[in-house]
């Protein structure tokens, strides 16, 4: 059944509507009463930066990241939810200017292993074994200002440590082609599964894959999570929409393209991902323009568009599929497509 399928956002789906070109618009919602949301919306499990867990992460003891990681974990059962993932916030602190796990200042890369293993610790206080690796500045605004080759063995060597910190914590690399930096140097699902198995326990490196991410490298998000539950790695996927090769819009689900959502979905079914009880997680921003009383709609309407299209895929005539592909007329299936989503 559709309601099989586990959804999850992260407390900064609920913002104040600031943007590189304007101040917010929109009045700050405490951490608790976003919470307090997730149930009434149907979702389950919160996505969670360190420090949305723990604030300050980087001056608290080993015991006060405890006590305050113990202490949000009774926050979340006490509303019903759980966390899906940690990830570790590096690319706003000041010593992750150049990169965390790749900069040229052998004291930052040490930083972003310790800010990272911490961030684990946090994760496991919680009560989730997955954290998420979103390599934001591991990259360059200038090729030359890098040696590649290197930067790739020291992001080898990061990951290493962190699996050898936490015998059970699973690593899931969240590939992203640009933005922030000019290139990332691990840009697709590809790049991040070839990390997985380089890494000295591929068995716990796997992948998260974002709609609009797959979309800025140019390629189909459906064929990425392919290729990633083809390998038994996708292990989170971040589904909302894309408007063209622009910065992240984090548009929600469907909204620019219904057919690629239609076949994002498609391709979880096939897969049987809910079967997995891994969680769909919508990382979708709400538009600038909209009212604060009103400012949770992106959320609903998303898991809403979700729930439509598993009908859709499962509604599908597979007599009329089977047909068309034993009699090579992939103009009729095209059509067949089309005219179900359509409604006809």
């Amino acid at each position: 059944m559709a309601s099989n399928y586990r959804f999850s956002f992260g407390p900064w789906n609920i913002s104040e509507g600031a943007d590189p070109f304007g101040p917010p618009v929109r009045p700050t919602i405490e951490f608790g009463k976003k919470l307090a949301a997730y149930k009434r919306l149907g979702f389950e499990g919160v996505q969670l930066h360190d420090d949305d867990a723990v604030p300050n992460v980087d001056q608290k003891s080993a015991a006060e990241l405890q006590r305050e990681a113990a202490a949000l974990k009774s926050l979340l059962e006490g509303e019903g939810l759980v966390p899906e993932f940690v990830a570790p916030r590096l690319w706003e602190d000041p010593r992750g200017v150049d990169g965390g796990y790749t900069s040229n200042d052998p004291q930052a890369r040490q930083w972003a292993i310790d800010r990272t293993k911490r961030a684990i610790d946090i994760a496991a206080a919680l009560g989730t074994k997955l954290m998420v690796l979103w390599l934001a500045r591991e990259g360059t605004y200038i090729r030359e200002s890098k040696n590649a080759i290197q930067a790739y063995g020291w992001q080898l060597e990061a990951v290493n440590a962190l699996l050898a910190h936490h015998p059970e914590i699973q690593l899931a690399i969240e590939p992203k082609p640009n933005e922030p930096m000019d290139q990332a140097y691990v840009p697709t699902i590809g790049h991040a599964l070839a990390l997985a198995y380089r890494s000295a326990d591929p068995a716990r490196v796997g992948g998260l894959i974002e709609t609009a991410h797959a979309r800025l490298a140019g390629l189909d998000p459906s064929d990425e999570m392919a290729f990633a539950l083809a390998a038994g790695k996708l292990w989170s996927v971040h589904l909302n929409d894309q408007n063209g090769l622009k910065f992240d819009q984090d548009k929600s689900f469907g909204a620019a393209d219904l057919r690629g959502a239609y076949n994002q979905v498609r391709i979880l079914e096939l897969a049987d991902y809910a079967g997995t009880r891994r969680f769909v997680g919508l990382d979708v921003k709400t538009m600038r323009t909209q009212k604060a009383d009103v400012a949770e709609k992106h959320l609903a309407n998303s898991k809403a568009i979700f729930l439509r299209l598993v009908e859709k895929v499962r509604s599908f005539p597979r007599q009329v599929e089977q047909q068309c592909i034993a009699a090579r007329d992939y103009e009729a299936l095209e059509l067949a497509v089309l005219e179900h989503l359509m409604g006809k």
